[in-house]
């Protein structure tokens, strides 16, 4: 079977989210819709050298737990140090918790989530095409994320944040005024992009959201 452009992981070893297979559905056809062959896939196996090798882009679509074998974080890692592109969508902050590589790419870890609610979303950088398409105000429903910590770390980190949560416009914030949801940075010859967002089904049924998906894979194969 040729390897997909975009590769799909899926596969969860803890929390599993609901809206997973429309998050999946959405990717396969956004990906399709840029021109490129998507597969889904639960299977941790197809994280090899080879594999990767021909993937645009490999997306982890609320991971949660460790779900890749001890060879294939080898592989993943050679593969974003070598000039891959990984799209890490919600729950993926909550993958691979005792990887300390997975941890450095992300600048960060989950750190627990209010209720659902409404809240604001607030774009502080509309030069990049996934959030270029978004208002500069947000209004969305969704988890909205706390993190152990700044994923800047260090200005040596390079992490870009595109946008942030308006605390003010909701309860359970843990960051105050700067509050991260959505960054992307540069890893040697590699690119990562991490959004917060992406609970519920439906938000993967809303055409602001699938642009902010779409721009987010349109700049990992930039």
């Amino acid at each position: 079977m040729p390897t997909p452009d975009v590769l799909i992981c899926t596969r969860t070893t803890g929390y599993r989210h609901d809206s997973i297979p429309d998050g999946a559905a959405a990717l396969t056809e956004l990906a399709h819709d840029l021109g490129w062959k998507a597969e889904v896939t639960e299977d941790p196996e197809v994280f090899t050298p080879g594999r990767l090798a021909g993937c645009a882009v490999v997306v982890l679509l609320s991971t949660t737990g460790n779900v890749l074998t001890p060879e294939g974080r080898v592989a993943l890692e050679a593969y974003l140090r070598g000039g891959g592109a990984l799209l890490a969508v919600h729950a993926a902050a909550n993958a691979e918790p005792d990887w300390p590589f997975y941890g450095e790419l992300l600048g960060t870890r989950f750190d627990g989530h209010p209720e659902i609610q409404p809240g604001i979303v607030l774009v502080d950088d509309h030069d990049h095409p996934a959030t270029a398409p978004l208002p500069a105000r947000w209004a969305w429903t969704d988890e909205w994320y706390n993190f152990t910590s700044d994923p800047r770390g260090g200005a040596e980190s390079g992490v870009r944040i595109l946008a942030r949560a308006d605390e003010t416009s909701y309860r359970g914030g843990t960051h105050g005024d700067d509050h991260p949801l959505v960054w992307c940075r540069e890893i040697d010859g590699g690119r990562v992009f991490f959004t917060a967002l992406g609970h519920a089904s439906e938000t993967y049924r809303d055409p602001v959201f699938r642009a902010h998906l779409s721009g987010a894979l349109t700049w990992l194969t930039a």
